[in-house]
């Protein structure tokens, strides 16, 4: 059967930890590469690195190896794209909607960046698909410093690709006895979807505190217009 680069499954069981690695460096780093399943990935690699899977299917995983090396991928991938946006600008985005590149993409990216501020925006953008992809040379086109860049994309790769790994790691032995190995397959993107969510709280708590925040300011700006008026 032919590979399918969309199956998590078909790409670790064809290049192991290899497929991993290249699929988080190309979806950080590679415009092209936002379609690819990061988060779904990581999670059955994190499956696939827990004893309970060890002979059963696919390949196993060293656990560690993951750990150190998966944040590297993801952090040279961001650098690639962060050095794409200095070197060619603006014209990266500056291209029609097509059947893979659409507008809205940047839209999104670009409303992340202004709503939380560049260094924020360079985190929580790892827990958001698409997002992901295109905040590293937005970043570089808006002006972001290298140094400072740098430094939270570290935090970010560290923070998404080990927190997803050791959440697959941890549950595999549930996941295994109630689903069964050879079904994954059909409750994974469930399963990551609840881990993604899980891990992209602070974004959710941020965005509640500051629409309270800015409906505070609203409620007291009409009183202190009504004050103004009664005087």
């Amino acid at each position: 059967m032919a590979l399918n680069p969309l199956s998590p499954g078909d790409l670790l069981n064809s290049a192991g930890v290899w497929a991993l690695w290249l699929v988080i460096f190309a979806e950080t780093g590679l415009l092209i590469g936002f379609f690819l399943p990061g988060d779904t990935v990581l999670f059955l690699g994190g499956i696939l690195s827990a004893p309970v899977v060890t002979g059963v299917k696919g390949p196993h995983l060293s656990f560690t190896e993951l750990l150190i090396v998966t944040p590297i991928a993801a952090i040279l991938g961001a650098q690639l794209g962060y050095l794409l946006g200095a070197r060619y600008g603006v014209r990266l985005f500056d291209r029609p909607n097509s059947r893979i590149f659409k507008k809205e993409y940047i839209l999104k990216t670009e409303a992340v960046f202004d709503r939380f501020g560049p260094a924020k925006a360079v985190v929580l953008a790892r827990f958001i698909p698409v997002v992901r992809t295109f905040l590293n040379p937005a970043a570089a086109i808006l002006e972001m410093p290298v140094k400072r860049f740098f430094l939270f994309n570290v935090i970010g790769a560290i923070l998404w690709t080990d927190s997803i790994l050791i959440v697959g790691h941890t549950l595999a032995n549930q996941i295994v006895h109630r689903i069964g190995i050879d079904n994954i397959d059909h409750y994974i993107i469930v399963v990551v979807v609840v881990v993604v969510l899980i891990a992209a709280l602070p974004v959710i708590i941020d965005l509640i505190r500051k629409r309270k925040s800015s409906e505070t300011d609203l409620t007291e700006t009409g009183r202190g217009r009504g004050g103004s008026h009664r005087a």
